[in-house]
Parts: C-alpha cells; structure tokens; sequence
C-alpha cells in the first residue's frame, strides 16, 4: 500500500455552517515490495522488463480487479430502492424537505430529499443527486451541511437528494472512504436509480452536483450509469489517480514519485482515463485559485483530459477564492442552476 492521500481541511462558510474534512486514503499499486507476512505479489516491475512493457490491454486486465475500477463498478448493479420517508422536517419558500432513505447493497443509507411544490413539468421533476465532500462519518448529520447549496437548487425546481453515505451518520455500513473503496460510489448510483423509480421525479433527467470527494464520485458515476446528462463539480478532488498519488500534499520536503508501470497502472485506474465515454455529455467545473485543501491545478488537470477526449467542459476559475467559493458563493450557484436547466 502506499499513501495517496494524508491531508486534513478545515473549512468554515459563512452562513451556511458548512464544515469540510479530507480523510487520510490509500490505493494499492499492483506492484509494491511485500511485507513480511504478506503472500507474495508480482515482481516489481524492472527498467526495460517484461512488466514495464505491458501493454494496456493487458494492464486493463489488472485494473479490472480493482473493485475501484470503472470496469468493477460497471459490473455491478444498481437497483435502487423506493424512498422511505423518516422525518418530515420545516419546509423551505417553495419546496418540502424530508430525510429520507434507500437501499444500497442491503444497507440503509438515508438522505436528504427537497421536492419542489406546485405542478411539476410534464414527465416529472429534474433531479439532482447532491453529493456532498468529506466530513467525518461520526460527525455527519443528514440535516446539517450543504443548506444554501440545496435551497438554490430546490428553489430553482430541482428535487435535489443529498445521500449520507453508509457509515455517515446513522446510515448503515462503514464509511471506508471514498477513493480506495468503491462503496461511496455505489450508494450515489444506488440514490440516482433510487430518484428514477420516485413518480414525482422525471427519470429521464437527471444530474449530479458533487464538491470535493462528491466531485471524484460525481465524475465516477457519470462515467458508469450513461443515463446521467450531466454534472457540475466544484473543488472536486479530480485529477488523475497518478496525479494525486505524487502531487497531492506530499509531506514537506518528500518528493513522491511513480515508476512507470505504477503510474499507468494508477492513471488507467483513474476515472479520467475513460472520459471519451461521457458521448459528449456536459461537465462544468469550479474551482478557486487560493484553494487550499484541493489544487486549483485539478481543475486545470480534469479539463484537459475532458479536451483531448474529445469532450467538452465548462469551466470556471475564482481567482483567490477558497476550497468553499466562499467569496463566490452566489455567483456559482447562479451558474450551476443555468447549467442544470440547460442540460436536464
């Protein structure tokens, strides 16, 4: 195992009570020296070696057993459940709020539900599956974070679902994290298939909006359930997995690095690499420049593996702004609300 990631935010946004962690998170490379009571693995990789001279195709076939990977988590199913109503709490101007909760796995994860009021559109409602970044699972609350974000969305006649997570809250499961389990991402497509069953809810439009982790397991499901039409991430921790495993907040004065056979092995692990199967569907972007708990340079990362698959991205920079777009805030969410009805 190496680290990939050992970093602790702590972010505060004013008027919204949002607080935001990055968990320490590890993903294991396919070639690493054993410990001593470990089975053997395959050798590492030499300069000029058999292994150094895979080919994708045959690398593919190691990233595939990674229940990371896009290709195991294409090979799952994804039912959803009927949303079962647990609390009603006080309304919103101009929609219903109520926790909520689906199954994922055999687990209850429960969720936040906004439902706009009056007659919905022909079809049903667009949603959005709201998903939210870090916060320690102990800690997390259903009712609590993320308040201004899903108001302007349910006041702009989105139902929007916020998911705790298993392991958040007093959802089911363990919260193993969000990059080297594929358990988060598996609970965001349960919830999206969970919206597509709701009869208020036009299932035929649906999106994801994902801020920090959120923004990873946005990207992740949009890759592996075609039917979501778009996504708008924010700080998303979304750069390829080589990218954050020797550039994300190495410890001062270590320099991480990848051989060669690793860092293909990580970058085809990645979400980014399958990016040409979005078919053109719409990914905005927003980031700020003085983040400091995710690289503006991820952005920039993500944007560029979007372009040369062809695809398109738009994207948006806040110069010396925060992990939160504190100083944005109402900016950004103005842009994402057009970008949902313009794409849902």
């Amino acid at each position: 195992m190496r680290a990939l990631i050992n970093l602790t935010l702590l972010a505060l946004l004013a008027g919204a009570g949002y607080v935001a962690l990055t968990q320490p998170d590890a993903l294991p490379l396919p070639w690493t020296q054993p410990e001593a009571t470990d089975p053997a693995p395959p050798a590492p990789p030499a300069t000029g070696g058999a292994l150094q001279n895979l080919g994708d195709t045959a690398l593919k076939a190691v990233v595939a057993r990674n229940p990371v990977s896009i290709q195991a988590l294409k090979a799952r199913e994804y039912p959803g459940s009927p949303l079962t109503v647990r609390q009603t709490l006080a309304a919103g101007s101009t929609y219903t709020r109520q926790v909520v909760s689906y199954q994922s796995e055999g687990l209850r994860i429960n969720a936040l539900l906004t439902v706009p009021r009056g007659t919905p559109p022909q079809g049903g409602w667009p949603a959005i599956v709201f998903n939210h970044g870090y916060i320690p699972p102990a800690e997390y609350r259903t009712t609590e974070r993320y308040v201004a974000y899903q108001d302007a969305f349910a006041r702009a006649g989105f139902v929007t679902l916020k998911s705790d997570y298993r392991g958040h809250g007093s959802s089911d499961g363990q919260a193993l994290g969000g990059y080297d389990d594929p358990g988060y991402t598996v609970d965001v497509l349960n919830a999206a298939a969970s919206l597509r069953r709701d009869p208020r809810v036009n299932p035929d439009r649906l999106g994801l909006w994902g801020h920090s982790m959120g923004g990873q397991l946005s990207l992740k499901a949009m890759i592996v359930d075609p039917r979501l039409k778009a996504a708008s991430l924010w700080a998303g921790v979304i750069a390829s997995y080589d990218v954050l495993a020797t550039d994300w907040n190495p410890p001062p004065g270590e320099k991480r690095t990848l051989d060669a056979v690793n860092r293909r092995y990580l970058r085809l692990l990645s979400p980014n690499a399958y990016l040409r199967e979005l078919n053109g569907r719409p990914i905005q972007l927003h980031h700020g420049t003085n983040d400091k708990d995710v690289p503006y340079s991820f952005q920039k990362n993500l944007a560029d593996d979007l372009r040369n698959a062809g695809q398109g991205v738009e994207a948006y920079r806040y110069d010396g702004d925060n992990h939160n777009l504190s100083g944005n805030l109402r900016t950004a969410l103005n842009r994402s609300v057009q970008f949902f009805r313009e794409n849902l």
